[in-house]
């Protein structure tokens, strides 16, 4: 191999399974040695993958031989360890052909878990021998303890997500232009999302620019970074806490086999878990399929087979083509069934109107507390948690005000920072409640630290939906949680100060809700 890779002035090198046997020899160029298709499914996580590649390296000719002599250390190529860790590789030996052809010395690369981080990382450790020789240490021992050793650790792992009720683990990714302080205050945004959708956050990666990386977002070499990261912890999702341009996401996917997902993806996805009712699950699916189209891309070059047969010869279609087209029906099929459900709204709202009975809608950022604060007037059970987006359909109860004011209280799905726009479009049915609504009862989370920017986020998308001439009563939530000093700080401001959850300030909330009832008589 070294004669051969000395002579070529390329890097050969073989894959051996752990009898001995050649399953590929491989060719490279003089820098890059590209592997075959192995099978890029990674193996179970608590072993390795049962190959060793051994590599030849031609030394090059402005160098000598001993590279000892002159200062310079023999490591592991930063290609190898990528392969090391994506591949799950028993071992990497990468060998130095010397100008005699005669192997020099070698780098011995491999997988070993580091119990003093925590989370307990797998990362590459190196050994250097002067030549082939001095590698006495039984091989096959040696990396035979090495598999046995990760085995607990993953298997740990897996018990811990069960144990916490979540489904996958995840490396964040966060990338801003702004004041810290609000891409500090994003990322733990992304962090509860993350959590909602029942996805562990392993550990985060926080990057400030001047200006995107526009093919990655982040750059390619920061991308490697975080690939190798989220390896050498044992995920297998990558979650970027911003949208990703249908080319950005097919660059970084190109780039990683690791399952890749941006911020609207993910809020998707918890949407997708808590739709319950069928109106909400075309919603749902509605806002899928829209972002998912301009995404669709051809990977694999299998994909691109035509449709032919009776009456389709010609180019045909191809199978991206196809799959776009199918969407687009879809989304036609959902869209024609939404209209039947804005008919049926609509006839519900006039028998509202025709009775005259008032509509208060209760709207704020997610996680404010609107649902628990629906169930404490009304005396209901609807599905109420400490996460983001619990509540998706809208829930309805009626109350009975002093002054024999009878009302109908609805509450609607949260808003939140950069809020996807399909969203906007599919839950138009529901979003309608909005305009029909003759009070806006608006939740704000006083607890939060953040609470000033979710105020800010509400009001955006209020005016977006143009809803902003609606009388609006600010109502401060989660007092029990504030101190009572600060309390008095702000008992001044025109919001009203309630605890849902205690049933505190009530009589007041009522007050002012008739109130603003008797203006608009």
């Amino acid at each position: 191999m070294c004669e051969a890779a000395f002579n070529a002035r390329r890097l050969v090198g073989v894959l051996l399974d752990r009898k001995g046997e050649v399953k590929w020899v491989v060719v490279g160029e003089a820098t890059r040695l590209y592997l075959p298709d192995i099978g890029r499914a990674r193996g179970a996580q608590q072993r390795l993958r049962g190959l060793r590649l051994i590599v030849a390296r031609p030394t090059p000719l402005n160098v000598k031989p001993d590279l000892y002599k002159h200062g310079r250390s023999f490591c592991l190529s930063n290609d190898f360890k990528t392969d090391l860790e994506k591949l799950r590789l028993d071992a990497v030996i990468e060998i130095d052909a010397s100008r005699d052809g005669v192997d020099g010395h070698l780098v011995l690369g491999y997988l070993a878990l580091d119990q003093k981080a925590q989370p307990a990382l797998i990362s590459t450790r190196e050994k250097i021998f002067r030549s082939v020789h001095d590698l006495k240490e039984p091989l096959h021992e040696f990396l035979e303890a090495l598999n046995s050793d990760l085995a607990p650790a993953t298997q740990a792992s897996s018990e811990a997500l069960e144990q916490g009720n979540f489904l996958e683990r995840a490396l964040l990714v966060g990338v801003y232009q702004g004041p810290k302080e609000e891409g500090y205050s994003s990322m733990a945004e992304l962090s509860e999302l993350a959590r909602s959708a029942r996805v562990k956050s392993v550990d985060q990666i926080i990057q400030w620019r001047k200006r995107f990386d526009p093919k990655t977002v982040v750059g390619v070499g920061k991308l490697e970074e975080i690939c190798l990261h989220a390896l050498a912890l044992g995920v297998g999702m990558v979650i970027f806490d911003r949208d990703l341009s249908p080319s950005q996401l097919h660059n970084i996917s190109e780039l990683s086999d690791l399952k890749i997902l941006d911020r609207t993806m993910l809020i998707l996805d918890i949407f997708a878990q808590r739709a319950v009712t069928r109106e909400g699950k075309v919603q749902v699916e509605m806002a899928q399929l829209s972002y998912s189209l301009p995404r669709l891309s051809q990977k694999q070059s299998g994909l691109s087979r035509l449709t032919g047969g009776i009456g389709g010869r010609g180019p045909g279609e191809t199978k991206l083509e196809v799959n776009k087209r199918r969407v687009k029906d879809r989304l036609a099929g959902l869209k024609a069934e939404l209209e039947k459900i804005e008919k049926q709204r609509e006839l519900r709202r006039k028998v509202r109107t025709k009775n005259k009975i008032p509509t208060l809608a209760i709207v704020g950022y997610t996680n404010a507390g609107k649902s628990t604060l629906l169930n404490s007037l009304s005396g209901s059970d609807i599905y109420a948690q400490d996460e983001l987006f619990a509540t998706l359909d809208p829930h309805s109860r009626r109350l009975r005000f002093p002054h024999a004011y009878e009302v109908l209280v609805t509450d609607t799905v949260g808003f939140i920072n950069h809020l996807p726009k399909s969203l906007l479009t599919a839950f138009k049915a529901t979003l309608e409640e909005l305009q029909d609504a003759d009070i806006l009862l608006h939740v704000v989370d006083r607890a939060d630290k953040n609470f000033q920017q979710h105020i800010h986020v509400v009001e955006e998308i209020l005016e977006e939906l143009n809803l902003t001439h609606k009388p609006r009563i600010l109502i401060y939530n989660k007092i029990d949680k504030i101190d009572k000093v600060e309390v008095e700080d702000f008992s001044h401001n025109s919001a009203l100060l309630v605890s849902a959850s205690q049933k505190q300030g009530f009589l007041e909330l009522v007050e002012a809700c008739v109130r603003e009832l008797e203006k608009l008589k």
